[in-house]
């Protein structure tokens, strides 16, 4: 398995297929897993990377709560995209995954051909609403350091992946579910690559802010998976790939 050393932390990443890279991000709880699916529609006519968080699946889980942040989860993407020569790339994520896509398009922005944004929020520009957010994944961490993984929801992305043990996700919900600032909500209108703007119609605590995303990204694209919810990918991946294969093939016409 390929393994990157950042400072200590070991980060897993695989990459697979030939042409232009996607770089792939789960969501929190999830693992690179949960693209299973969309690695083998793709991999054909994409290069395409995914990898682990620091605190999930198959990357290490440092005892180190500093270890865990944006900044440092940032730094992973594009440690990654070094590792496999690559210097721009498609970038997307689902969930945490897609905002850490947006942090990343906001500290890189010469290395993103273009956004995939599923199922995911670009953060809070109050900070009322920062502080609510912020509140509820201290107490996810709470709760995952003393239950363990018993403390993880059923839904079908986290049902996927496999952990270790719960210190990671600990972590993780502490130091990257976590968010500092307003930058990276303030940075929607200068979004200068294409997006596609994806989510599923059942998951109704994102579908205002998919919209709100549409709506300020200028090279937008606006999908709405029927009979889906938070992972669109996995309640509905052959719509989910027609719509990744229309965007992608527009990068291109």
């Amino acid at each position: 398995m390929p393994y990157l050393d950042r400072d200590g932390v070991k980060i897993f990443y695989e990459a697979e297929g030939d042409g232009p890279p996607v770089l792939l991000s789960h969501g929190y709880s999830a693992t690179s897993r949960m693209w299973d699916e969309q690695v083998a529609h793709l991999k054909d006519r994409y290069r395409v990377i995914r990898w682990d968080f620091r605190g999930h699946g198959e990357s290490d889980y440092p005892e180190d709560q500093g270890a865990y942040s944006e900044t440092a989860t940032v730094a992973d993407m594009a440690a990654i995209l070094d590792a496999c020569d690559v210097d721009r790339a498609v970038v997307g994520g689902l969930s945490l995954g897609g905002y850490m896509s947006l942090a990343f398009n906001l500290k890189h922005a010469k290395r993103v051909r273009a956004l995939m944004l599923f199922d995911t929020g670009p953060g809070f520009k109050k900070d009322a609403a920062r502080d609510a957010w912020n509140e509820r994944a201290m107490e996810r961490g709470d709760r995952l350091e003393a239950d363990g993984l018993a403390a993880l929801s059923s839904s079908r992305e986290v049902m996927s992946s496999k952990h270790r043990d719960a210190t990671g996700l600990a972590g993780a919900a502490r130091g990257m579910l976590t968010q500092r600032d307003a930058s990276v909500i303030q940075s929607l209108p200068a979004i200068a690559v294409p997006t596609l703007v994806l989510v599923g119609a059942d998951d109704t605590p994102f579908l205002g802010a998919t919209e709100y995303m549409a709506a300020k990204i200028p090279q937008s694209t606006h999908v709405v998976i029927p009979d889906a919810g938070h992972a669109a990918n996995l309640d509905q991946p052959a719509a989910f790939n027609r719509a990744v294969d229309g965007f992608l093939d527009g990068l291109s016409a």
